[in-house]
């Protein structure tokens, strides 16, 4: 048992891919064979791990969830923003360059809506628990845009550690609701194809919660997707800490 938990200890990076294969295989199991797939195998997986990121963190008392604990300390490598941004851009290369042409303002209109519209819901939601500053109305509103953009923000303005929570896991909300409803709903609002998918990942702008959603939909769909996504990510990284939060300390 010691020689197998020294193992473990030098192949942790190893022992976290095996953890996080062995956690989707069995939620895309479960999905299939109990749920008939009415809710993607990926949403599971997500909500699984945030459960036990939150258990790791009890036992490890620690604030990175079960890397806290020594034997999974591969994760704290796993799920770092170095093979978050890898994920990101190798599953963006899938798409085509022409198609993304050809979406031209239809991407651009998709963009602006869907920052727009999430930020001004998590101002929203912030505005009702009670917050009335500006730097904790922007770090919530952009945590509404993705759980990315929502610790940028609140880092670049000087928010605190506990808003920044807030942000992040109102991102996280979101995500998981954009994976469970986006099969459920694509037929009703023709996501079928790349132009759809490109501007769905535009409005949306969670890369994970698009990319699980689409995959849980239409797999060809994925890199379409994900294209917006990322621009999504990256132009809320710009104007929110900046455009978004000049305005709201102006109106308030």
């Amino acid at each position: 048992m010691e020689e197998f938990v020294k193992i473990i200890d030098k192949n942790g990076l190893i022992v976290a891919f095996i953890l996080v294969g062995l956690l989707t295989w069995l939620t895309d199991v479960f999905s299939k064979k109990i749920l008939q797939s009415k809710i993607p195998g990926s949403a599971i997986a997500i909500f699984l791990a945030l459960v036990f990121g939150y258990l790791g963190g009890v036992v490890g008392k620690g604030e990175n969830g079960l890397s806290d604990i020594g034997l999974f300390k591969g994760l704290a490598t796993l799920g770092g923003s170095m093979f978050r941004d890898f994920s990101i851009v190798a599953t963006a290369i899938g798409a085509s360059f022409l198609l993304i042409r050809k979406s031209g303002l239809l991407g651009l209109i998709s963009l602006i809506l869907g920052i727009g519209v999430f930020f001004l819901a998590g101002v929203a939601i912030a505005w009702a628990w009670g917050y009335r500053d500006a730097v904790s109305l922007c770090t919530i509103g952009a945590g509404a845009c993705t759980y990315i953009v929502g610790p940028v923000t609140g880092g670049a303005i000087g928010a605190s550690s506990e808003v920044i929570a807030l942000s992040i896991g109102t991102g996280v909300v979101k995500t998981i609701a954009v994976t469970i409803l986006t099969p459920i709903l694509a037929p009703k609002i023709g996501l079928n194809n790349p132009g759809s998918a490109m501007a769905f990942g535009g409005i949306m702008g969670t890369s994970s919660g698009v990319a699980a959603g689409l995959a849980a939909t239409d797999p060809k769909l994925v890199p379409y997707g994900a294209v917006t996504a990322t621009f999504y990510t990256g132009l809320g990284c710009l104007v929110c800490p900046s455009l978004f939060y000049l305005l709201l300390d102006w109106a308030l």
